[in-house]
């Protein structure tokens, strides 16, 4: 099968720069939480937030939070703001949203991961690896719950 130039170039996704937003580590109960052993229960948490920044240019920040637990005592709390911005090219504007919502933090997500495991390794912990992530699953999941929550009550958002 043979493209023209112009089909190639019809719908693209650019990006036009990776950056570290934000970031915040809390070691609450340090020095006292390094002599207890290191069995900690974690929650990670993922959000994202799109931004329209020109016209067919889009910030996406990948939030990701990971508090790690002793007991009732919070060992570490780690929060990093990895943000992109991308240009989008020849997508409707239904295909604009579920591209900024799976390719983009797919792309940041490997970036947010190193800064937390240098920021919990420098805070004295054991390294942390967080698992990988698949972005369109958790879209597929987010579309899901929003239509039955607009099909259960008449209200709240619609998907086309």
């Amino acid at each position: 099968m043979t493209t023209t130039p112009a089909a190639d170039t019809a719908r693209q996704v650019l990006v036009q720069r990776i950056y570290l937003k934000d970031t915040s580590l809390e070691v609450p109960k340090a020095p006292q939480i390094f002599v207890r052993p290191w069995t900690p229960q974690l929650d990670v948490q993922l959000n994202t937030a799109i931004n329209a920044v020109e016209p067919d240019i889009y910030e996406v920040v990948l939030v990701v939070t990971v508090t790690a637990k002793l007991g009732d005592d919070i060992a570490f709390l780690v929060e990093v703001k990895q943000a992109g911005v991308f240009a989008l090219r020849g997508f409707s504007p239904g295909e604009v949203q579920a591209v900024l919502a799976t390719f983009g933090p797919t792309s940041l997500f490997p970036y947010a991961r190193e800064a937390v495991s240098s920021m919990v390794m420098r805070a004295g912990f054991p390294p942390l690896v967080l698992q990988p992530v698949n972005f369109e699953a958790l879209y597929a999941e987010h579309l899901m719950r929003a239509r039955t929550e607009s099909s259960g009550n008449g209200a709240g958002i619609v998907v086309q």
